[in-house]
């Protein structure tokens, strides 16, 4: 069983990308009350890039408070605080290696659904200060979770994660994670998790493309 250590709302950023003014919600930080998960967003968050971002598969990102450690090293003179891969929920005792697609989990009031591993853009490297870290976060396993919201409600800090359900034939995140980095071209693997219901339809998307090259 997991918990929550810091709920993280973003505010609305204007980047430069190639000589082009953007803007993004990736920077977020520490709120002192509970957030409101919603069906297609967390309450009160900036999500600027709705392609990517938001929506019923990925209405909140996790990301373990573990993987922070290894990120530290790699980048020992920046200062990290929760929220920093722009995560809504930071938790504990939840690693996506051990988590398969279209498990439950009873968050707060909320209850929420494994749809995902995250897929890195450049704004992951404009929030680290280094293009590099999209690669790196590529490479690694440790990829963050994106959740689909089953039943609304508010979580805080401190809440409780407990699982609801799983289902057995689902692939674990970070097997489907190698799956859309290309680090692993295993053909039945791709099949299942093409088959798997749970997985969200932008993922089932970016890995039809990649089984049909």
């Amino acid at each position: 069983m997991g918990k929550v250590i810091s709920t993280n709302i973003g505010e609305k950023v204007t980047i430069i990308h190639n000589g082009v003014e953007k803007q993004t919600g990736i920077y977020k930080y520490t709120v002192n009350e509970p957030i409101f998960l919603g069906q297609t967003d967390v309450e009160k968050d900036h999500v600027m890039d709705r392609k990517y971002h938001g929506g019923i598969d990925k209405a909140c990102y996790l990301y373990p408070s573990e993987n922070y450690d290894y990120w530290q090293k790699q980048f020992p003179s920046l200062k990290m605080e929760w929220g920093m891969f722009g995560e809504n929920l930071t938790t504990e005792g939840f690693i996506e290696r051990t988590i398969r697609i279209g498990t439950t989990y009873q968050i707060g009031e909320a209850i929420v659904q494994v749809s995902q591993p995250r897929q890195p853009c450049y704004k992951l490297g404009i929030r680290f200060n280094d293009p590099k870290m999209v690669k790196l976060f590529s490479n690694a396993p440790y990829p963050g979770i994106y959740v689909r919201v089953l039943n609304e409600g508010f979580v805080k800090a401190g809440d409780s994660m407990v699982q609801l359900n799983e289902p057995s034939e689902s692939l674990v995140l970070t097997d489907v994670f190698a799956l859309l980095m290309k680090r692993n071209n295993n053909k039945g693997l791709m099949m299942r998790a093409l088959s798997d219901p749970f997985l969200a339809a932008s993922a089932k998307k970016d890995l039809a493309k990649l089984s049909a090259v």
